[in-house]
């Protein structure tokens, strides 16, 4: 075989129709297999999140105390009663203070301290753990113990006496003026951890390369954040904001536990109002609450993927 035969290209060998065939009939699903493998996902899911749902909005309709037969059809009665309960309204708006507090402060705060951690400093990883710790608690230890700190004559108030700033002492939980905005630093202690290792995650995707290019075409510190980290970083931000209007919209555990909603009402949210009507045998009025519940949810939810999520994915594949 002479050197031009050995420099020649190679073309493949045709795969025959049949092979050709086989391999895509292996590589195709057929509908009977997927269903199989389906089944039982959406049974649970149809189960413990589509029947209580619907149950839920059925048992809205009545005046039920959780005992008798369904008999007392009241139609739309209950959310009527719920949005002209004063009790109910002061709920709703500590549920959108604590939303809008934690959208203007502790979601930039995370940011912040995001960007600090993300840089060269020594004992970063300590840091990070250790402000991601809080996160780990469960929410029951996390109220118990803010309980004893808060309390009068606590660590937090001895802390305060200390150094010399004994004359702001607070009843922290028990002053109606202030108990919700103790409640909402319990929250972001809490939660900020999470928000921060999120961002944090984000600003770790973002090419140091731009960072260097920006440095280098004259861009100031703020000019490259805003117009590089920023928009890149968006994405990022907004699930965290998602997350934390989501959690905001159904706090509970962590209020029950700490204040059970008091003192009369002041610190009460949708979930702790619920959870009162549901102990008060109230079933069909707690029923309705919880789907307006849902409902915000569902009104947050939605039109965030349909548009930020949608465009989110389009740009990543891009």
């Amino acid at each position: 075989m002479s050197v031009t035969e050995l420099d020649a290209p190679t073309t493949p060998a045709p795969v025959p129709r049949r092979a050709r065939r086989q391999r895509r009939r292996r590589s195709d699903i057929s509908w009977p297999a997927a269903i199989a493998f389906l089944a039982p996902a959406l049974a649970l899911y149809a189960l413990f999140v589509l029947y209580p749902i619907v149950q839920s909005a059925r048992y809205s309709l009545y005046d039920w105390n959780g005992l008798g037969p369904l008999s007392d059809f009241v139609g739309l009665d209950n959310f009527r009663e719920a949005f002209g309960d004063r009790f109910f309204r002061d709920a709703l708006r500590h549920n959108a203070i604590v939303i809008v507090l934690s959208l203007a402060l502790q979601i930039p705060a995370a940011l912040a301290l995001a960007m600090l951690l993300n840089s060269k400093i020594r004992g970063r990883a300590a840091l990070r753990m250790l402000f991601f710790a809080p996160f780990v608690l469960s929410e029951v230890v996390t109220g118990v113990v803010w309980r004893q700190i808060l309390r009068p004559g606590g660590m937090f108030d001895q802390t305060l006496d200390a150094v010399g700033a004994g004359g702001l002492a607070k009843e922290w939980l028990a002053d109606p003026d202030v108990v919700l905005y103790s409640m909402f630093f319990v929250i972001s202690w809490k939660y900020f951890g999470f928000h921060m290792i999120i961002l944090l995650a984000g600003l770790q995707q973002i090419p140091d390369s731009l960072r260097e290019a920006a440095a280098i075409d004259g861009a100031t510190a703020w000019q490259a954040f805003r117009h590089v980290t920023l928009p890149l970083l968006a994405p990022t931000i907004r699930v965290s904001v998602f997350l934390s209007v989501i959690g905001a919209l159904q706090l509970f555990d962590l209020v029950w536990v700490t204040t059970r909603g008091g003192p009369i009402g002041a610190s009460s949210t949708m979930a702790t109002f619920l959870y009162e009507r549901f102990g008060d045998r109230q079933l069909g009025y707690a029923s309705a609450v919880s789907i307006v519940i849902f409902g915000l949810s569902l009104l947050v939810a939605i039109p965030y993927q349909r548009m930020a999520m949608r465009r989110d994915l389009a740009g990543s594949v891009t």
